[in-house]
């Protein structure tokens, strides 16, 4: 679709719009699941996608923990839900123009072609379209000018000094079987918890550690920080979905396996009320570790019941 604005000729992709998620990540991929014509829930995007099961935590609770962590297992579970992403590759401020004129080259093809396009600079953002002299980029939180919603051609001067910048393709593909997603996402949250190091980058800490690491930067004077905030609030909403997810689960399958997502649901629900009181920056330091010691054991509970919901399903 073309039209004139501001003397400018701008080409959008029709009927795409991303979700307004503090995980954007998930708000860019609900986006596409709709102008795929994909009936996703929320809860089973979060979970089939196993991000509902993460935690990131970096050393000194930088909010950039929702954001830095290894994302293989996560494509392949996203290909089980039936959207395949293509990364284009991570480019910095010392990128060259050449390269940068070559990814854009290969975003306005995507555009014209109707692919849906995304980045992550800060925040992920879907690429609505663009004009004559950038693109038009969409913003994760109505009311709010936050990230920049244009990213001119070349210069990316929007950025300013933060050009660290990935972008994505996304196209669809045939899903697996709901049996298939559940299985899958539900060994990566076992994963999550018992092999860590296959999720986390260097000065940061994924699953069970990430609590660990939460406690040790309160001690360190990090907890009335805007890390503190972010990372709860994120990491809050993936649990509340996890919670949702089970919810699902139990609706899909016999009456055994039903029993113990609903007992998994409850938890994660508990789960989400204890992140959402740990991210609070006027709780005192002492009693947002106590918090974030019964959140700790409250995931390394749930884990067990993952296990032992994953027998039952054989």
């Amino acid at each position: 679709m073309f039209a004139k604005v501001e003397n400018l000729t701008e080409k959008l992709i029709p009927n795409l719009k991303m979700y307004c998620f503090n995980t954007t990540l998930i708000g860019v991929l609900k986006g596409v699941a709709d102008y795929f014509g994909m009936p996703l829930s929320n809860p089973w995007l979060f979970g089939g996608s196993g991000h509902a099961f993460l935690i990131n935590i970096h050393e000194q609770l930088c909010p950039s923990g929702p954001y830095c962590w290894n994302f293989e297992t996560f494509l392949k579970l996203v290909r089980n839900l039936g959207i395949e992403i293509t990364n284009l590759g991570f480019f910095s401020a010392k990128s060259t123009p050449e390269e940068r004129r070559k990814v854009e080259a290969t975003l306005r093809e995507s555009i014209d072609a109707g692919t849906p396009c995304s980045l992550l600079n800060m925040e992920n953002q879907l690429i609505a379209g663009y004009n004559d002299e950038r693109f038009i980029v969409q913003q994760p939180w109505p009311m709010m000018d936050f990230p920049p919603k244009t990213l001119t051609f070349e210069t990316w001067k929007e950025l300013g000094d933060e050009v660290h910048i990935d972008f994505f393709t996304f196209a669809q593909r045939e899903k697996a079987s709901d049996e298939v997603i559940v299985k899958d996402s539900l060994n990566a949250a076992i994963d999550i918890a018992r092999n860590p190091e296959r999720w986390r980058q260097e000065h940061y800490y994924v699953g069970l550690q990430a609590y660990d690491a939460w406690i040790k930067a309160i001690e360190d004077g990090f907890g009335a920080s805007h890390g503190n905030w972010w990372n709860g609030t994120v990491w809050c909403e993936c649990k509340q979905m996890a919670s949702g997810y089970f919810t699902e689960i139990a609706s899909k399958h016999r009456a055994k396996i039903s029993k113990k997502a609903m007992e998994l649901s409850n938890q994660y629900k508990d789960l989400a009320e204890l992140l959402d009181k740990a991210r609070d920056k006027q709780l005192a330091s002492n009693e947002k570790i106590e918090v974030l010691q019964k959140a700790r054991k409250t995931e390394a509970s749930c884990i067990n019941e993952i296990e032992e919901l994953l027998k039952i399903l054989g």
